[in-house]
Formats: C-alpha cells, structure tokens, sequence
C-alpha cells in the first residue's frame, strides 16, 4: 500500500497563470518521499548528513493531466520500488481529494559514496523503507 502525504497548494507553489510551476510539482513530491521517510522511522537530519553516503537525484520527470490551483488540497501517492542494489526509483500519483489525477511524476535516485563518487549500496534504512512501501 502505497504512502499518501496530504498537502494544500499554497500561493507560492503557483505561476503568474494561478497555476502550480511546472518545477515546483516536484518540490511537492519530494516533500511526500522526506514524510514517507520520516513515517517509515528515518531520522531526516541524520540520514541526510551522513558522511558515507549520498543519494542523489539521477531523473526525475512529471506529466501534468489538470490543472492544480492554489488552495487545491492534494493527496501524493509514494510508490518506491528498488531497480538495483545502488538504485531506486519512486513514482508519484498527485491526486485531488476528490480522486482526479492532477500529475503523475517519477525521480530516480543512486546511492554514491560522496568522496569516491562511486555507487555504493543502499543502506539498511532505504532498503527497509522500499520493502515496507
């Protein structure tokens, strides 16, 4: 069962046409994986400035199927799944409370040693985090 993280458009999610930025649907998302991780036990801050590991973005892309205003109440559907022992990728459904699919998004990340800046395998955490979402 996938994590659902709820959130409201706020005004400065929009464009000049009162519509979410194009980039900023992948701001959103990335805010549903950080509560996903932290729902899942992960402390955020000492996860994320662990000297050992880096796991950075390698794509991402969305596709928009309506517009989403301002004050727009959204449920982000989070979906990992492993593609390799360095390697994740998660899918995003943006649904609106009444279950219109408002965008749909996809980031790939890679766990690297941030020195060497070579793969390295997920850590325990990520790897219990995929198998319980």
């Amino acid at each position: 069962m996938p994590f659902s993280h709820f959130r409201i458009v706020r005004f400065q999610d929009t464009d000049a046409a009162g519509v979410v930025y194009f980039a900023n649907i992948l701001s959103i998302c990335h805010e549903a994986y950080e509560a996903s991780l932290m729902a899942s036990g992960i402390d955020l801050k000492a996860f994320f400035t662990q000297p050992k590991i880096a796991i950075p973005l390698t794509h991402a892309s969305a596709d928009f199927r309506r517009p989403i205003y301002c004050g727009d109440e959204l449920v982000i559907h989070v979906m990992p799944q492993q593609l390799s022992e360095e390697e994740f990728e998660i899918n995003y459904q943006v649904m609106t409370t009444t279950q219109q699919l408002a965008a749909k998004a996809i980031t790939r990340h890679v766990c690297i040693h941030p020195e060497m800046r070579k793969r390295a395998p997920l850590p325990k955490e990520i790897r219990d985090w995929l198998i319980a979402n």
